[in-house]
């Protein structure tokens, strides 16, 4: 009885954000197993850890080069066909993948060839992924469809990563990218299934360039937007190549290929409780309170530095993601509330790149630095900026005093 009630009340309610939701998680799922498998396949390809650097920073650098045009055909085209049509591409480029890997016929520059392929595409549907959440619900139900998406999203991850090193060890990278291909394809019949109006454009520009130019406007319009993608910018710059290059590498030789997923697990279990703690804790200042919990990502890198054993392992990692899932649900949300919907997708693309655009360097440096200084002291080096840059983000007052907002305005 309560879940039926539960179903027929609130953004679950409304048939669009259920395909959304569907889609996104499904798609979420696949996602997580990929990264686990793809380090792995590099590393039984022969590969070093600047090999892995290198194929990582490959599908980081597509993304990067890719959003901001996401984010213009986002802000023109329906967004739920951008979804679509990425979704369905991808699932072909992960296939073939899969194949090759199967068939033993894989080789490092083809991995990195296929990353590029799906950072693309994955580039070109993320702003309009993002932005569409507005359109599928009432304004009053924003902030409960914020959390309940994310949720979703990350419950399918903490289930992807923790079991993706075991499907590696058990059946192989190939077999483990083929469910990401098949998720894929189910994603893109539900995002098939939505039906919303298309945005109409309020300040039409006459070209690529000036869609552009107005969305990075409306990004220096707001001192708590640029000023946090910049911290973003740190944090990935640094975290990138511990997730993608270091741990595989480090929690691999000490305790296990299945401790990796199981750690990647724990962090996604931190954004589940950090997501249920959003639905109900609703801060009237989310963004200071998010960005102060931001600071406990630091404790993954961390525990890597100083402790072989599991248990505190899967605590800084758990840590890590209840700290940013808290700053996220109230990172979007702010967002969401505070940007015209003719510029949504624009904000979030300008969002992504800056956040993302350092990753395929810190990526590509990370292996020969930490060889060069020592894992251990690299990690701990990562943590301090991690820890660092979100605590002195605070000292902005227009973080700290933006408020959340009882429904979205159209402008601001």
């Amino acid at each position: 009885m309560n879940a039926r009630r539960t179903f027929n009340s609130g953004p679950l309610a409304h048939p669009d954000y259920r395909y959304l939701v569907s889609g996104a998680t499904v798609s979420a799922l696949g996602n997580a197993i990929t990264p686990v498998a793809l380090a792995f396949a590099v590393l039984d390809l022969g590969g070093s850890a600047t090999d892995l650097g290198l194929v990582v920073s490959a599908f980081a650098a597509a993304e990067v080069l890719t959003v901001l045009a996401g984010g213009v055909l986002g802000d023109r085209l329906p967004r739920q066909l951008m979804l679509q049509g990425s979704a369905a591409a991808a699932a072909v480029f992960q296939a073939l993948i899969a194949v090759a890997l199967i068939g033993g016929w894989a080789t490092i520059p083809l991995l990195a060839v296929g990353g590029v392929l799906n950072g693309c595409l994955g580039a070109l549907s993320g702003p309009s992924s993002s932005a569409l959440t507005r359109q599928t619900v009432p304004a009053e139900e924003l902030p409960k469809a914020v959390a309940i998406r994310r949720l979703a999203q990350n419950g399918a991850m903490v289930i992807g990563f923790s079991g993706a090193g075991s499907l590696v060890a058990v059946f192989g990278s190939g077999w483990a990218i083929a469910v990401d291909a098949g998720t894929f394809a189910v994603a893109a019949g539900c995002f098939g299934l939505i039906r919303v109006p298309r945005v109409v454009a309020l300040e039409k520009a006459p070209s690529l360039l000036g869609d552009l130019r107005a969305g990075a406007a409306e990004v220096f319009r707001h001192t708590w937007l640029w000023l946090l993608i910049g911290q973003a910018l740190l944090y990935h710059l640094f975290y990138g190549g511990v997730q993608g290059v270091l741990g595989p590498i480090v929690v691999g030789d000490s305790l296990g290929r299945s401790a990796w997923g199981w750690a990647l697990g724990a962090l996604m279990l931190g954004f589940i409780i950090g997501g249920v703690v959003t639905l109900r804790w609703r801060p009237r200042r989310g963004l200071f309170v998010g960005t102060a919990l931001l600071a406990l990502t630091a404790a993954f890198p961390l525990a890597m530095a100083l402790s072989d054993h599991l248990p505190l392992l899967l605590l800084g990692a758990f840590l890590h993601g209840f700290g940013l899932e808290i700053f996220s649900v109230n990172w979007d949300l702010s967002i969401q509330q505070n940007i015209p919907e003719d510029k949504l997708a624009r904000v979030y693309s300008f969002d992504i790149v800056g956040s993302y655009v350092a990753r395929p360097l810190g990526l590509v440096v990370t292996g020969p630095i930490a060889s060069a200084v020592g894992f251990d002291r690299w990690l701990l080096v990562v943590a301090a900026v991690m820890g660092g840059s979100a605590l002195l983000s605070l000292t902005s007052p227009a973080v700290r005093r933006l408020e959340r907002r009882a429904e979205v305005s159209v402008g601001v």
